[in-house]
């Protein structure tokens, strides 16, 4: 009896021994079998927190997995059961189901390279993070108003406007609405540094009130050289109590806006308009760049009051209300003859 039941044992691990090699040759050979060999291109997006089985569900559903069994297999001998990232992946079918799974190991998500302009309202970089599905709309615009999250960047105000750095920055999808705009934010304070922020209240501003300045200064004007200008411009009128009498000001909170600012704009009674109110507005009108946020600080020491366009993106600066005028009627004038 015994030597028959030690031959029984023998049988049944020699069975199971040939059962474990021929697996494992089955998952060596499945491993390195290209899916194809065509090198279509797949997306595929794994969500933050799936499961491991819906991440085999989700390759299936692209193609990428040919056999689930011999895949689990494949996935247990490199223990990446509980290290796949989240995140948008790119494949093609003449890869492996090796490389695959390595892919997914080594995380390589697919980033996208995002330029935020400088001067942007929060609508306008919404609308950009929108069409690279990057964010949540609804979600951007809630957060940009949220005490609670606008407490825990740093920012006291009551919104988010003026605080998103003018930036290229790389996301990714596995990247929620919240952490997106909490990098921007960072990005801000690693700019406008503590001496900046002493330099303006010596000046006899907020941080609110400084931010406010700098984004002004920006929405008036691209080229760098004049910004110094401009901001001179804004500072000796608030120092006479004049109103700042700024374009862009008074169109800042319209639902929708394009062309040229008009007559009727400036007459608009808006809590931004600078035509219709004294000082600044109460908040920012746009996220000034780096430079906007330095003339805020060091202005030129000239005396203007007032500046014109000259239609070549360039201003004519003056300091009295004469000169101004006849700058204003040559330029009027000069976009006639266009």
């Amino acid at each position: 009896m015994k030597k028959k039941s030690s031959k029984i044992a023998y049988r049944a691990v020699l069975l199971l021994a040939i059962g474990i090699i021929t697996y494992l040759a089955l998952i060596i050979n499945y491993s390195l079998t290209p899916i194809d060999g065509k090198k279509t291109p797949v997306t595929v997006d794994i969500p933050t927190g799936s499961s491991f089985l819906k991440i085999t569900q989700i390759l299936e559903d692209a193609g990428m997995i040919k056999s689930r069994i011999l895949f689990y297999g494949l996935v247990s001998t490199r223990q990446a059961l509980k290290s796949i990232r989240a995140g948008e992946y790119e494949f093609n079918t003449s890869m492996t189901p090796w490389g695959v799974v390595d892919k997914l190991l080594r995380g390589e998500i697919r980033t996208y390279r995002v330029t935020i302009p400088e001067d942007l309202s929060v609508k306008e970089i919404a609308a950009r993070l929108k069409e690279y599905k990057l964010i949540n709309e609804k979600q951007f615009f809630e957060l940009a108003e949220d005490k609670e999250f606008l407490r825990s960047v740093g920012i006291n105000a009551a919104s988010v406007e003026g605080y998103l750095f003018p930036e290229t920055y790389y996301f990714d999808r596995s990247m929620s609405t919240r952490q997106i705009m909490r990098i921007m934010v960072n990005q801000f304070w690693k700019k406008v540094t503590p001496a900046m922020l002493d330099r303006a209240g010596k000046l006899g501003f907020s941080v609110q009130e400084y931010v406010t300045l700098a984004s002004i200064i920006g929405k008036e004007s691209g080229n760098y050289a004049e910004k110094p200008l401009i901001s001179a411009v804004f500072h000796n009128r608030l120092k006479r109590k004049m109103r700042l009498q700024s374009d862009p000001t008074a169109v800042y909170d319209l639902e929708k806006f394009e062309g040229a600012v008009k007559r009727s704009h400036l007459q608009r009674n808006s809590p931004y308009n600078t035509y219709v109110i004294s000082g600044l507005p109460p908040g920012p009108i746009g996220n000034p760049g780096l430079d906007s946020l330095k003339a805020a600080l060091y202005p030129a020491g000239i005396n203007y009051l007032y500046f014109v366009s000259q239609g070549d993106g360039s201003h004519f600066f003056s300091s009295s209300l004469e000169i101004h005028n006849q700058a204003s009627i040559r330029y009027w004038e000069s976009k006639k003859k266009k």
